[in-house]
């Protein structure tokens, strides 16, 4: 079976908030076996939603609609499924005493408007609403199911968990949807597409893979659908055992997994410590190390030595090396990694400088070059890199490089 979810309402549309309804939802919709073959967000009008519903049903199984069911006038969604389901509006009792009660625990009287609150399409089933005064509803038409629900986020929520997804996962039977995400990092999208070409032709059918880029590392998500979940389990992870093999230093996690943490990790099990010097990250590294609950353990500190002035006093880095090679230098940086490891007593450093953009560029150094430094107690190396040219994106790939290189020599050593 598959479902179409339509958020409702000028707000989204208008960017003044973001849709978090339908990622919920979906997320909950793939755990019980469900495919969303589509998300819409559309505005408060009449002949929207009427387009909309005629288009989800020729789609999905499955239509649930969230918003615009509230008490105000620009709320008009329940009375075009009235129309739309050829219904008249009656007052549903039940939720009507819900309200009543809803309100005067409250000390506050009941208006019209909260009175209307109970009026619901004849043809529906009513979904009570614990958390608020708009009750969900549910119609089955023509083999197809139509869902309506509160924008409110816990409203909408609550009405889910207690009335639909127990029916919905009955109604879809043993169908499942298993997914899994191998992390990568330090391999373009297309390189990485040319490397798995003949592996990613030989994958089952009923297993599909998306790449899912972001700054400085790539997701591969598996998604496999079936009828037994430890079936489809085993298949993927038999997958992602031969894409081990093909990149296996270009893999450094999966599902929620984070290049901060897993380098943390892998200095708790080998009891070592690590510092970090930034410059064209602005502190960028150590925010990301800080995410991690307990990084404390294996973070000693950083600095972010912005400026050449800021490089020299607090660094201790000569000026005259500064004048001759420049800051962004495959010397500076990897003084500034020396230094920075033995100002903390850390085992490991990292230290980054560049040019971020979008000056401060010069002939040889162009907006996106990056040299980054790694330095410990046996050996100091540092590597140039070569970015784009826009300066959000060079901040987190030079960081991500950096966790990377980093969490390679431990794996190494």
């Amino acid at each position: 079976m598959k479902a179409e979810i339509i958020t409702i309402g000028d707000e989204i549309l208008i960017g003044q908030i973001i849709d978090t309804n339908s990622a919920w939802i979906a997320t909950q919709l793939n755990a019980i076996g469900l495919d969303v073959a589509q998300i819409s967000s559309i505005s408060d009008t009449p002949a929207h939603l009427t387009s909309a519903l005629n288009e989800a049903k020729s789609r999905a199984d499955i239509i649930l609609i969230t918003g615009g069911i509230g008490p105000t006038k620009d709320d008009r969604t329940k009375k075009v499924l009235s129309q739309y389901f050829n219904s008249e509006l009656i007052i549903h009792e039940d939720t009507l005493k819900f309200i009543t009660h809803f309100f005067t625990q409250r000390g506050l009287n009941v208006n019209q408007l909260n009175h209307d609150q109970a009026l619901v399409p004849e043809c529906c089933e009513v979904l009570s609403n614990e958390q608020g005064t708009a009750p969900g509803m549910w119609f089955e038409v023509d083999n197809k199911i139509f869902v309506s629900m509160p924008g409110v986020p816990y409203e909408m929520k609550g009405i889910m968990k207690k009335h639909i997804l127990p029916r919905l996962k009955n109604k879809n039977g043993n169908s499942v949807i298993y997914h899994k995400t191998v992390l990568t990092q330090g391999i373009p999208e297309s390189i990485l597409a040319e490397q798995l070409s003949s592996w990613e032709d030989a994958l089952p059918e009923h297993i599909h893979l998306a790449y899912l880029p972001n700054p400085g590392q790539i997701r591969l998500r598996f998604s496999a659908f079936g009828n037994n979940y430890d079936t489809l389990k085993s298949e993927v992870f038999n997958e992602i055992t031969k894409l081990q093999e093909i990149i296996p230093e270009a893999i450094f996690g999966y599902d929620n997994d984070t290049l901060a943490g897993v380098t943390g990790q892998l200095l708790l099990n080998k009891k070592a410590s690590m510092a970090i010097a930034e410059s064209c990250t602005g502190g960028y590294i150590a925010h990301q190390i800080t995410s991690v609950p307990g990084s404390s353990e294996w973070f000693k500190g950083s600095v972010v030595t912005y400026s050449n002035q800021s490089k020299i006093s607090l660094l201790q880095i000569p000026a005259q090396l500064i004048e001759k090679h420049g800051a962004v230098s495959e010397q500076v940086v990897l003084e500034m990694a020396k230094n920075v490891r033995e100002l903390f007593n850390a085992d490991y450093a990292i230290a980054t400088s560049g040019i971020a953009g979008p000056t401060g560029e010069s002939e040889n150094k162009p907006v996106g070059t990056v040299w980054i430094a790694l330095v410990s107690k046996e050996k100091a190396t540092a590597q140039k890199f070569n970015f784009a040219n826009n300066r959000e994106r060079n901040i987190i790939r030079s960081s991500q490089t950096a966790l990377n290189l980093l969490r390679l020599t431990l794996l190494k050593e």
